[in-house]
C-alpha cells in the first residue's frame, strides 16, 4: 500500500488547526458532522470549544456525539443537553446528539468480532465528517484517538454497550459485569470503526490535537493531569496513519513523562486496535510525517 500522509503542525492554536486541516487539500461536502469529544463533567482535560470554532465554522460544521453507555451526564438526552450547553459547545456551534432519536444498524460483513454496528440515527443526516480528536490515554482501550472517535464515538448508547461487550449484549446495563478479552475489545473497536469508514466513503478527514495528554480520557470525571507536554496537531485522510504517527511521536519523545503515558497504552494492549484496523483494510501503518 502506498504510504499515507499524515500533516505535522506544533502549531497548537486556532491558525493551526486550520493550517492543518488545509494542507489534507480535500473538501468536505454537504452537512459536515464534526465528530469530537466534548468532555465529562468534571474533566478538566477536554478540548474547549473555542478552540476549534474557526475551523467549525470554515466546515459550516454541527458537532455531533452520542450518549455513553456508563453513568454520567452524558448517559441521557436530557443531561447530555445541560451538559454540552455548560461546556458551551452550543455557544459557537449547532449540536446534535446523534442517538437522540435511537440508532440504525451498519453492516460489518468482514468483522472479526463484531458483524454489525449501532450507530445514531442522525449520522445519515451528513454527507461528510470530520472526526477531529484529543489524543489521550483510556482507561479500558490504552489510548483515544481518531480509531475510539470512530467506533466508540459514533455508536450509540447500546453500540457502545454492544462494542465493549464484543458482540454479547448490547444491554448497557449489564455489560460492565461481564466484559469480554481485552483483544476482543479492542478488535470489536476496529470492526465498528471499519462500518463508518465505509459509511462514508472517502468523504471523511482525521485531526488529531495531541495537547492535554492525560493517561485518562475525556469521559473520566476524575482524570489525572497531563503527564506529557503538549507536541502538536496532525490531520491526515487515514485513521490508522493518524493514530500510530501520535503513538511514534509520543515514543520519539524526550519527554520523561512518556514511560507513564506508554505504560496506560501497553497494559491495555492498546495498539492492538491499530493493528486491527489495518487488517480490516481501512489504513496503513505505512505514513510518512509531513511538517508544515
Amino acid at each position: 500500500m502506498e504510504k499515507a500522509k499524515v500533516y505535522f503542525t506544533k502549531d497548537i492554536t486556532p491558525e493551526g488547526l486550520i493550517k492543518v486541516y488545509e494542507a489534507l487539500g480535500v473538501y468536505l461536502e454537504g452537512n459536515v458532522a464534526v465528530k469530537l469529544h466534548s468532555g465529562e463533567d468534571g474533566n478538566q482535560n477536554y478540548l474547549r470549544p473555542d478552540f476549534m470554532k474557526d475551523l467549525v465554522s470554515k466546515l459550516n460544521g454541527t458537532v455531533v456525539e452520542c450518549n455513553t453507555a456508563y453513568d454520567g451526564l452524558r448517559t441521557n438526552n436530557e443531561d447530555h443537553k445541560l451538559l454540552l450547553h455548560k461546556h458551551g459547545w452550543d455557544k459557537y456551534y449547532n449540536v446534535d446528539i446523534m442517538d437522540s432519536e435511537g440508532d440504525i444498524t451498519l453492516d460489518i460483513s468482514d468483522g472479526n468480532i463484531i458483524s454489525k454496528n449501532y450507530v445514531g440515527s442522525h449520522i445519515t443526516n451528513y454527507q461528510s465528517m470530520l472526526v477531529l480528536s484529543h489524543f489521550k490515554g483510556h482507561p479500558m482501550g490504552g489510548y483515544g484517538g481518531a480509531l475510539k472517535q470512530l467506533s466508540i464515538g459514533c455508536a450509540s448508547r447500546k453500540g457502545k454497550a454492544y462494542i465493549h461487550a464484543a458482540g454479547t449484549t448490547d444491554d448497557a446495563d449489564y455489560v460492565w459485569s461481564h466484559l469480554p478479552s481485552q483483544n476482543d475489545f479492542l478488535e470489536s473497536m476496529a470492526d465498528a470503526a471499519s462500518s463508518v469508514v465505509r459509511l462514508f466513503d472517502g468523504r471523511i478527514a482525521y485531526i488529531n490535537v495531541m495537547k492535554n495528554m492525560s493517561v485518562d480520557c475525556d469521559c473520566c470525571a476524575d482524570a489525572e493531569d497531563p503527564c506529557l507536554r503538549d507536541i502538536g496537531i496532525l490531520a491526515s485522510l487515514d485513521p490508522v496513519a493518524i493514530d500510530r504517527a501520535c503513538i511514534d511521536l509520543v515514543l520519539e519523545s524526550d519527554d520523561p513523562g512518556k514511560k507513564h503515558f506508554m505504560e496506560r497504552v501497553t497494559s491495555r494492549n492498546g495498539e492492538h486496535t491499530i493493528e486491527a484496523a489495518e487488517q480490516l483494510g481501512i489504513g496503513t501503518t505505512n505514513y510518512e510525517l509531513i511538517s508544515i
